[in-house]
């Protein structure tokens, strides 16, 4: 085995003096290729913890039980021709992402699927569910850690913000979307999803100027995908217990 590989996995896990050293010592194969061994496992477990760690801080709602391709293969029939949600060229440009249309389409469900696909790409991510916004900004009140909360999403590369208009937000809160486009400029992404058409959300904030701003810089350039279709809940009702399928008592 040559020492560029195993110099590139020691320059991958930061160990650069390592690296550097590595190419001044005369060592052969059978002390290089346990090396690799050692380094790939050293470098699995480092993958692994950090999933776990941007699975956790992203506190998805759900969890896509297929690929992102199979997720979108199957909610395709609410799914315009022309969308191209898997590029993620809306990421990669630092555009945002709108998912519209009407309760039950799977809105929530695509956000969460293609926040999967990137958090796979080791790429940061949170999910905020709007409604419940003001239970968690009376949790970070209590704990003074309102400031320390600001700063941790604005270094999120995506951030999620679901069922936007659902429930209109408290006026101390509703400053906060502008807060966080502007820690995202240029440098990450929000995708909203939303029952409410577009030229409505213009309604949900109190202060006109306030909501120009925040349309403004959220719907400028944004990639517009209107989910429409009947309600999967509808495509996939809960299905009836028989005698035999009902769990058994515990004793």
């Amino acid at each position: 085995m040559l020492h560029e590989p195993v110099h590139q996995q020691l320059a991958r896990l930061g160990l650069r003096g390592a690296a550097d050293a590595l190419v001044r010592l005369p060592l052969h194969d059978d002390v290089l290729d346990p090396l690799a061994v050692l380094l790939q496992a050293e470098g699995l477990r480092r993958d692994s913890l950090g999933q776990a760690r941007r699975l956790k801080l992203a506190r998805l709602s759900q969890s896509a039980p297929w690929p992102m391709s199979t997720c979108v293969a199957r909610a395709a029939w609410a799914i315009p021709a022309s969308s191209r949600l898997l590029s993620f060229n809306w990421f990669k440009r630092h555009q945002h992402l709108l998912l519209v249309g009407p309760t039950g389409i799977g809105k929530s469900y695509l956000g969460c699927a293609l926040a999967e696909a990137l958090i796979d790409r080791k790429k940061s991510v949170r999910y905020l569910r709007l409604p419940r916004l003001r239970e968690e900004m009376a949790r970070l009140q209590a704990h003074v850690r309102i400031g320390q909360w600001l700063k941790t999403l604005g270094r999120i590369y995506l951030l999620i913000l679901d069922d936007f208009g659902l429930a209109q937000m408290s006026p101390s809160h509703q400053p906060l979307p502008l807060e966080q486009l502007e820690d995202r400029h240029r440098r990450g992404s929000v995708l909203v999803t939303s029952q409410l058409p577009i030229k409505l959300w213009h309604g949900q904030f109190q202060d006109p100027t306030l909501a120009d701003a925040i349309l403004d810089r959220l719907v400028h350039k944004a990639q517009i995908t209107e989910l429409t279709g009947d309600s999967m809940r509808k495509k996939n009702p809960p299905t009836t217990l028989t005698e035999d399928d009902k769990p058994s008592p515990k004793i």
